[in-house]
């Protein structure tokens, strides 16, 4: 089931994060405009139980500024341990000069004076653009190896969900997450809902950790029953798409996956070589930084009709 042209998913990661402050309604914005197909986020939940868009489990002092303006001088309070009217205390609109993280996107255009979004919030900037068709690709932010620093598995699944239900979204989502813990839990009380498994070998956080040891990421599978194949513990976990790390993927794997029924949707790319080099291979679709330079890519490399 190899992706065909028209088909092909451009996921704008964290909305364009390239070129607007990341997981924020600018973001989305600018995203919907260069034509993404799936607005790609991460959420978390408040201490009083809003869902909300946010990669971090507490706020990043690299993008984050109090008050009176100024910037985190380390790590502020997790997410999980503020109301959603404490979270909006905090400007989110800005990298913060001269930190690593500034240098990695100079083209990051600031919003000065953007806050932390509600997941509802997002839903709602589509509708309000009349934008019926994109997806949302919602990332459970959680780790099994921190427990204390988010909500439990099935509390932050059915907060998620109650979202999803609320504002009638089910047919326009899929839930990702490298814990998938929670992916088994949305199977169970939500099987209309897709669900893509991320997996991560070579960078952080290696929830697949090699055939000689278990992992607390992946509910219970382990590679070695799966003769070291990622694809085949996904398909025998219910997954319907697998999110492979980019530099991970090979085209075997690739093939392997789409002969198992597979959607492979790889992550996250930002260069037009690699960019090329997984839509020859026939990836279902990637996830970018840089939607733009994707949206390029796209337009050069699939035939005209598809477009």
């Amino acid at each position: 089931m190899a992706a065909t042209a028209h088909a092909f998913d451009i996921q704008g990661h964290r909305g364009a994060r390239g070129l607007m402050p990341e997981n924020t309604l600018p973001a989305f914005t600018r995203a919907l405009e260069l034509g993404v197909t799936t607005l790609e986020l991460d959420c978390g939940i408040t201490r009083d139980g809003v869902v909300v868009v946010s990669h971090d489990p507490a706020l990043n002092p690299d993008l984050t500024r109090d008050e009176a303006g100024r910037w985190l001088e380390a790590a502020g309070p997790a997410i999980a341990a503020l109301s959603y009217d404490e979270l909006q205390r905090y400007d989110v609109g800005r990298l913060k000069p001269g930190s690593e993280y500034a240098r990695r996107f100079p083209r990051q255009q600031a919003v000065d004076g953007t806050r932390i979004p509600r997941l509802a919030d997002a839903f709602a900037l589509t509708r309000g653009l009349r934008n019926d068709a994109v997806r949302f690709n919602i990332e459970t932010k959680i780790s099994p190896l921190r427990p204390e620093e988010t909500a439990a598995p099935d509390v932050f699944v059915r907060a998620l969900l109650q979202v999803i239900r609320d504002t009638n979204m089910e047919r326009r989502v899929t839930i990702q997450s490298f814990d998938w813990r929670t992916l088994q839990i949305v199977q169970k009380n939500a099987p209309e809902i897709p669900t893509v498994y991320l997996s991560a070998e070579r960078v952080s956080p290696n929830n697949i950790q090699g055939e000689a040891a278990s992992s607390p990421w992946t509910a219970g599978l382990h590679l070695s029953q799966f003769d070291g194949s990622v694809p085949r513990m996904v398909n025998a976990a219910g997954g319907r798409t697998w999110s492979p790390y980019h530099g991970d993927l090979s085209a075997d794997a690739l093939r392997e996956a789409h002969a198992l029924g597979l959607t492979v949707v790889a992550w996250t790319v930002n260069n037009e070589t690699d960019m090329r080099r997984l839509v020859a291979w026939g990836v279902d679709g990637l996830i970018s930084d840089y939607p733009d330079l994707l949206r390029r890519v796209i337009d050069g490399a699939l035939p005209p009709s598809a477009h």
